[in-house]
């Protein structure tokens, strides 16, 4: 019997076991996921093989990135068919072509700034891009900033530092940009996403999430946003119902549209999440959200040993409205 997630026009069936690897293959963590014009599914994970292509169906296509990326973390798709990725391990973010080949690459490799400077990079974590092209790069484990480039990989300015109040961070994990220019960041440990223009004055936030961590947002004029939400690791509340982990969806204005998970706490059935990190949707309104289980498995299970094989790559399908 098929599982299905969420609320009114956002229905998904999950597709369990959706990804056929060659033999002998295992995904690691699954960080971050894209689709391309093809709807082609890029997975970057921390595994051997760190660019994993699938098409639409789940069948492999191909693999590149070893030796290259030492911790993946985040994936956008440019509309130009290139894919700007980020490795916090590496505190850099590298454009590529789509079979891997290295076009750019931003900040100084295995060469952190200093620990909360400001200056980039201290363990960067994602990358989005302006309507004009212009680069932002949210920095991240290290760095509580946002830094903005020009399409050429110059650095044009940054703005935010440690805090809680708005336009402040507490470890900005995400980064998205809508076609009229805003630029959202998922402000993973302050339980909210900020919303900026383009220049980095503050607009808005949107808050009722738990730890924002996967974050996606479509292509229009009222663009819907996806996030990935990651539940509670604290012994005091670990368990918790109701706070996820999960997928939420909005609308433009941060309007909550649907919630997605099949219990309210973090298992392994399908349609429960261990630490949905990652998230993109295709053509078709499919999702994949991408999971870092084997990092957050001792957080949410202590003491309990990690499956020889756990699931850290899923896929929903959008169903049609009856």
């Amino acid at each position: 019997m098929s599982t299905l997630l969420g609320d009114g026009d956002y229905i998904y069936r999950v597709e369990d076991g959706w990804g056929t690897l060659p033999d002998g293959w295992t995904l690691g963590d699954v960080a971050a996921v894209g689709v391309d014009a093809r709807d082609r599914v890029y997975v970057f994970n921390r595994g051997e093989h760190p660019m994993i292509v699938f098409d639409h169906e789940g069948n492999f296509l191909t693999s590149w990135g070893e030796g290259i990326f030492q911790r993946p973390h985040g994936v956008h798709m440019a509309p130009d068919d290139t894919v700007f990725l980020t490795d916090d391990g590496d505190h850099t973010v590298r454009k590529c072509t789509l079979d891997g080949k290295v076009l750019l690459t931003i900040g100084m490799p295995g060469k952190p700034s200093d620990y909360q400077s400001g200056l980039p990079f201290n363990r960067c974590t994602h990358t989005a891009l302006s309507p004009q092209g212009e680069i932002f790069i949210s920095d991240g484990y290290g760095n509580a900033r946002v830094h903005k480039y020009a399409p050429d990989g110059r650095h044009l300015m940054s703005w935010g530092e440690p805090g809680t109040d708005p336009g402040q961070f507490n470890l900005p994990h995400n980064i998205v940009c809508d076609d009229a220019g805003w630029v959202y960041v998922a402000d993973r440990e302050n339980h909210r996403i900020q919303v900026f223009d383009g220049n980095g004055r503050y607009e808005t936030q949107w808050n009722n999430m738990h730890r924002p961590s996967g974050l996606y947002m479509t292509r229009g004029k009222c663009p819907i946003c996806y996030i990935g939400e990651i539940g509670p690791y604290l012994g005091a509340n670990r368990g918790w119902p109701n706070v996820g982990p999960r997928i939420s969806i909005l609308d433009h204005e941060g309007k909550l549209l649907a919630r997605l998970n099949r219990t309210p706490s973090a298992g392994t059935a399908p349609g429960q999440f261990i630490s949905p990190h990652g998230i993109a949707v295709d053509s078709h309104g499919d999702i994949y959200i991408g999971e870092v289980s084997y990092t957050g498995w001792p957080s949410l299970f202590p003491g309990e040993p990690i499956p020889e094989k756990l699931r850290s790559l899923q896929k929903f399908v959008k169903q049609k409205p009856e």
